[in-house]
């Protein structure tokens, strides 16, 4: 008698590190009252169709902090060199999840109707193994700034190339329906969990490596990579200047009328997890 199938879940990852170049220990720096990687998460427990939020850390002082909020909270290696190593380990110790989502820990601002998009794509299309997001530009001149990554697609929907530089390039600059207008990158990623477990033991790659963008890794070596198209502009957190410009954003927000959500039910189930499993190491 065959095994039944197991039913497609979806976790989501936080990785929070302390260490930054330009802005040391961020995840905790206070933005409206609370850390950094608190919004985070809260906005993340705003989004449904995800069974659980985990908090992926280093660090004792995040995780420590992490588990006041009433964070579920996993310990991980001060080894791994990037967010996608740290969540691939949280995913070997996880049972019964077969879809990861990779939420950065400096993006307080992260729209929960987003990640619900790109899980509701993966729970849906078997045939995706990794899926991103993507922006149109606000300021075309944007497309200059190597700062701000381009992403070109297919018909498929899967993204072509990432780029730091201007893509593509027009030839025909005289006739404007030639023209291409590529879309802004945002950092989150989704993945199943054979592709998560794959793409971390690839060796980097010449493109990578020339571009400084790990998701060329994955192409490089035949993994697509669906991008879903959105009206967010995330918002991240690199320097002390963007920690103010986001508060003022923050208190806005919090100034508007609050809407029913399922944010208090999956807290208290969060804080249950957390009391029984201890810090995970």
């Amino acid at each position: 008698m065959p095994l039944p199938m197991q039913k497609p879940t979806v976790a989501l990852i936080i990785p929070a590190r302390w260490g930054s170049t330009r802005f040391p220990g961020k995840c905790l720096h206070h933005i409206a009252g609370k850390p950094l990687v608190q919004h985070v998460w809260e906005r993340s427990l705003l989004a449904k169709k995800i069974s659980c939020v985990i908090i992926a850390t280093d660090d004792d002082r995040i995780a420590e902090a992490a588990l006041n909020f009433g964070a579920e909270v996993v310990m991980t290696s001060l080894e791994h060199p990037s967010g996608t190593d740290r969540i691939a380990e949280v995913a070997s110790r996880l049972r019964g999840i077969t879809h990861f989502i990779n939420v950065q820990g400096d993006e307080p601002l992260i729209d929960p109707l987003l990640i619900e998009n790109l899980a509701d794509a993966m729970l849906r299309d078997p045939r995706i193994r990794m899926i991103t997001a993507a922006t149109p530009f606000g300021d075309i001149s944007e497309a200059n700034d190597p700062n701000c990554v381009k992403v070109v697609t297919g018909t498929s929907g899967d993204a072509l190339y990432f780029s730091r530089s201007r893509i593509p390039f027009q030839r025909d600059a005289h006739d404007p329906k030639s023209a291409v207008t590529p879309m802004l990158h945002l950092g989150i990623y989704g993945y199943r969990r054979e592709t998560l477990r794959k793409l971390v033991t690839l060796s980097p790659t010449p493109l990578e490596q020339c571009e400084k963008l790990e998701q060329l890794r994955a192409l490089e070596h035949g993994i697509p990579i669906r991008v879903i198209p959105t009206t967010h502009r995330g918002v991240g957190v690199d320097t002390p200047a963007d920690a103010l410009k986001v508060e003022k954003l923050i208190k806005g927000l919090l100034k508007q009328p609050i809407k029913k959500s399922g944010l208090g039910q999956k807290k208290s189930a969060l804080k249950k997890s957390s009391k029984e499993n201890g810090r995970r190491r």
